[in-house]
């Protein structure tokens, strides 16, 4: 069920017990504080309170400075927070939200004592992102009043509030609760109890898979997190958002996962648990996936894993034509992207005319570059003059680079190379696009296995900055240290990796898109609901179900097809409710129906 965004009565929690006064127990005191509630902030450690008292201080005055408090708001808002060391100082609040350590013994030993001191109608709420809502209800003297309230960090910024309820929750405590997330300005999601609920549950299990491509060695910790940021428009990679978030609790809650999905995707990759071991935490103990200046500093210091700038033993063969195979959205989006770095290029496909429709796109896309004001219509024609339409492969005989963008078929593209093998000089590079097909099965369609290499573009190819880098076990030093060259020249961020599926990206986003899937499918959350979760909770530009309509069904499919073959992972094979509607021709935005349905343009 989706969460109505509007409610008529305003929420009667007035007074409102937080226990647990670390970063994020005191961000909700001041989210609550600020909205007009008493805060009772409660802390074992007179240390934690005080240091407490002093962030909420800051904060605000922070706030007045910005002009988003005056300082009579200000002064209010501190008055209305007091703190104690003993839990008894809760006895009069209507709600009690629970932040302590993620500990079922600690959550367990307060939600006991809190039972013999609040009144019987006292809702009490787990901050939780990990353990069992049921489990501290089913322990409470009141289950009935007991739920998860999952506030994100930093609590005052984030939008998305994750409501749980357990089976033993009464509809009314749900209600009440629903109604001061909206009061706080926030957006809450209803979900059921299970580890992670949706945006953890979705965001970890990607985490995780991040850190065990990195602990195989597939690419370095640079190159994924790149990767990720520049191919999927996320705020961070996946190895500095572990370190934000700690190793050791993101381990916590992936063994809680694991637990209870025995989801191998969930089992904590072992480079967590010792990283966790030696200490290294990520930012708050100055090391974990990156060093850092300090502990709790967030300037990455170099270290020995450190890239040096620039550092080519090998210098690259001379690139100064390139031919693109293909006539479609990418391949037109590639020789765009060339001929405005300069380059000359041969545009070839299966006929003349389609070579031109081609060249028209590119065209149109240079006029509306002109039009946005981001090139002169002069710059644009001479682009636009470096581009030869050809009917025929037999065009690409001098080119020194030859990049392929044809339809994502084997056959096809095994083809194609044995035709660029007999047209393309010795020693021009041929580049495949390939997003999902091993890149070795093109070399070998050659009679120089070691001159091919996978360059992975992604759409639309003149905005997105990302190329994947793909070497095959034959590829020569000199070609990976051309194409190196080439796509600084192009100005686009190269990353490294090897020749298996999916590569980095689709290797981390597509499991993450199949597991939000296989939560709709268990009717766990529904789309809107993990949408909102992802786009507010995570930082993602899109939310899983956008994102595949945008994609495409049946592209996504056969992409995930691609990966449970290849890494034989059980929570690879592809969500039933997929192929259903692949199956049923709902393949997304470009069929008018998938997830959702959209209007007939």
């Amino acid at each position: 069920m989706a969460t109505p965004l509007s409610h008529t009565s305003s929420s009667p929690l007035t007074t409102i017990a937080v226990v647990g006064l670390g970063t994020m127990g005191t961000g909700i005191a001041e989210v609550l504080a600020k909205a007009g509630r008493e805060v009772v902030g409660i802390d074992i450690s007179e240390a934690a309170a005080a240091k407490s008292v002093a962030a909420l201080e800051a904060a605000t005055a922070r706030a007045v400075e910005k002009g988003r408090l005056t300082e009579q708001e200000r002064a209010d808002v501190l008055a209305r927070v007091r703190t104690s060391t003993d839990l008894r100082a809760a006895a009069d609040a209507d709600l009690v939200i629970e932040v302590a350590p993620e500990s079922y013994e600690i959550k367990h030993q307060i939600f006991r004592e809190l039972d013999a001191i609040v009144r019987p109608e006292t809702i009490l709420a787990t901050g939780t992102n990990a353990l069992s809502v049921t489990r501290l209800a089913a322990d409470s003297a009141r289950p009935e009043r007991v739920l998860g309230l999952h506030f994100f960090n930093p609590a005052p910024a984030m939008k998305l509030v994750e409501v749980v309820s357990s089976v033993l929750t009464a509809p009314t405590a749900v209600t009440a609760v629903t109604n001061l997330a909206l009061d706080l300005g926030k957006e809450p999601v209803a979900v059921g109890d299970r580890p992670g609920f949706v945006a953890d549950g979705l965001l970890f299990g990607y985490l995780n898979q991040a850190a065990a491509m990195y602990e195989a060695k597939y690419a370095s910790r640079e190159d994924i997190d790149a990767a990720m940021r520049l191919g999927c428009g996320l705020p961070m990679g996946p190895l500095a958002l572990l370190d934000l978030i700690g190793v050791d609790t993101a381990r916590t809650v992936l063994e809680a996962m694991y637990a209870e999905s025995h989801d191998r995707l969930h089992a904590p990759a072992p480079i967590l648990k010792q990283l966790s071991e030696a200490g290294l935490t990520g930012r708050k103990s100055g090391r974990g996936f990156y060093t850092y200046e300090a502990p709790g500093s967030a300037t990455v210091v170099r270290d020995s894993l450190t890239p040096l700038e620039g550092a080519t033993l090998t210098p690259g063969r001379e690139v100064r034509s390139v031919g693109v195979a293909g006539s479609g959205t990418m391949a037109s989006g590639i020789a765009e992207v060339f001929a405005k770095a300069g380059y000359e290029v041969v545009l070839a496909a299966r006929s003349e005319e389609k070579a031109q429709t081609a060249k028209a796109r590119i065209g149109k896309s240079l006029s509306r570059s002109v039009d946005k004001g981001r090139m002169t219509a002069e710059a644009a024609a001479q682009t636009l003059d470096r581009i030869t339409a050809a009917g025929s492969y037999e065009s690409f005989a001098d080119v020194d680079l030859a990049v392929e963008a044809v339809a994502e078929d084997l056959e096809i593209k095994q083809q194609l190379f044995a035709t660029l093998d007999k047209v393309c000089k010795p020693g021009a590079v041929l580049a495949t696009t390939t997003s999902s097909l091993p890149v070795v099965a093109c070399a070998r369609a050659t009679s120089r296995p070691q001159d091919v290499i996978g360059m992975h573009f992604f759409n639309p190819a003149p905005a997105m900055k990302l190329v994947e880098v793909v070497r095959t076990v034959l590829t020569a030093e000199d070609v990976h240290a051309t194409v190196r060259e080439v796509c600084a020249k192009i100005k686009k961020h190269a990353v490294d990796c090897g020749d298996r599926a999916g590569f980095i990206v689709n290797a981390l986003l597509f499991p993450y898109l199949n597991n939000a899937i296989k939560m709709v499918q268990e009717h766990y959350a529904s789309l809107d609901d993990i949408d909102a979760a992802m786009k507010l909770g995570g930082g993602y530009p899109m939310g899983p179900f956008e994102l595949l309509d945008v994609v495409g069904l049946d592209v996504s499919l056969a992409i995930e097809k691609v990966l449970h073959r290849e890494f034989r992972d059980p929570g690879l094979a592809p969500a039933p409710l997929l192929e259903h509607l692949v199956a049923a021709g709902c393949l997304g935005r470009k069929t008018g129906r998938g997830f959702r349905e959209y209007a007939r343009r």
